[in-house]
């Protein structure tokens, strides 16, 4: 990876190369056959390892926290006025601008197509069904009127948005469907995958707790910033993308266990790690729930976290500053360029590391 002292641009230090070939396309055959790649935090030492390892790796007393949202069939095909195609992306799709007295919401939303504020749009799938683009907004976003829930909308003719990088020439299919799906996931709402959860199984689970580890569950709506590249003047400022998060009783009551029992706190995932730190703002972790726009750089006081299980992400993003946060830019560009030596497979379908 490059590093550059200018503050001009701050994710040129975040910049690597990786062979086109390593980004995976595909799931692991079976989720825990993924690789893992083990990294010791204080001395940048690597293992190799499988994710079916980490009932090993784990320590009893220790607490895993998982992502349990569930992502949401969020592309919907329409059409517009003169005929031709439209792609509507739903954002937050569980969290409505605006609920109207029928029923109708109000939606932040994507839409690809030279469509004019006002126009009409209807469901590829069904005519009937209208949807109203009220306003244009900046960087391709718009506001539509969609007829009653955008959640029962979407479970009805929606399809699952896979990442740009994953290629599939006749759409999202029935497989990744499934794959892209964590086994815990619950609160409909994410328009992406947690995805270090990807790799969990519930018999692994089951093991991982006959360890004596303990496992809760934060809820962090991904959205589809997690996609776009970040833009500058956000960074300068301090400010991401808000994405809907809650930290219930559950998670608050056993983090004090673990602490009480001497145990460490690992992360599943850089959500599950934002969902902790946003939580524990005020100094200790607390009960919340709210839009998070917490952005998490080199520089930042972790006040939770002992551990990140992740995958590997791409150059350029803030998921990247986020890992080099927690273990150090050097220690994690040492860790990437091992990865890219074995031939780790690469994003959403790839392998993951483990910091300790």
């Amino acid at each position: 990876m490059k590093s550059t002292s200018n503050n001009c641009d701050i994710l040129s230090a975040y910049d690597y190369y990786l062979p086109p070939e390593l980004v995976a396309q595909t799931p692991a055959r079976r989720r825990t056959e993924a690789r893992l790649l083990v990294s010791d935090s204080d001395t940048g030492h690597v293992t190799h390892q499988k994710v079916a390892d980490l009932p090993l790796l784990l320590q009893p007393g220790d607490l895993l926290v998982l992502n349990n949202a569930r992502v949401i069939p969020a592309r919907l095909l329409a059409r517009k006025p003169s005929g031709g195609l439209a792609e509507i992306f739903l954002l937050n799709p569980a969290h409505p601008e605006r609920t109207e007295p029928d029923g109708h919401e109000w939606q932040q939303a994507l839409i690809k197509g030279k469509i004019q504020e006002n126009s009409i749009l209807t469901l590829s799938a069904d005519p009937e069904i209208v949807i109203r683009l009220l306003e244009k907004r900046e960087h391709g976003q718009a506001l539509i009127e969609i007829p009653g829930s955008a959640l029962d909308l979407a479970a009805r003719y929606g399809l699952t948005p896979l990442p740009p990088y994953i290629k599939r020439p006749r759409g999202c299919t029935a497989a990744d469907r499934k794959r892209y799906q964590t086994v815990f996931a619950r609160n409909p709402g994410a328009v992406a995958a947690p995805t270090a959860g990807l790799h969990f199984t519930n018999a692994l689970l089951a093991e991982i707790k006959k360890k004596g580890v303990d496992i809760a569950f934060a809820t962090l709506h991904v959205g589809y910033g997690t996609f776009s590249p970040p833009r500058r003047e956000d960074l300068q400022a301090g400010n991401l993308h808000g994405e809907w998060v809650e930290v219930d009783q559950d998670l608050v009551k056993r983090y004090r266990r673990c602490r009480d029992r001497g145990g460490r706190v690992i992360a599943v995932g850089t959500t599950s790690a934002r969902a902790l730190e946003w939580a524990a703002l005020s100094g200790c972790l607390e009960v919340k729930q709210g839009w998070c726009h917490l952005f998490i750089a080199p520089g930042f006081e972790f006040k939770i976290l002992d551990g990140l299980m992740t995958n590997f992400h791409l150059p350029r993003t803030t998921l990247l500053m986020l890992v080099s946060a927690f273990m150090g830019r050097e220690k994690m560009n040492s860790a990437y360029a091992e990865a890219i030596r074995e031939r780790y497979r690469f994003y959403s379908f790839g392998d993951a590391m483990l910091i300790l």
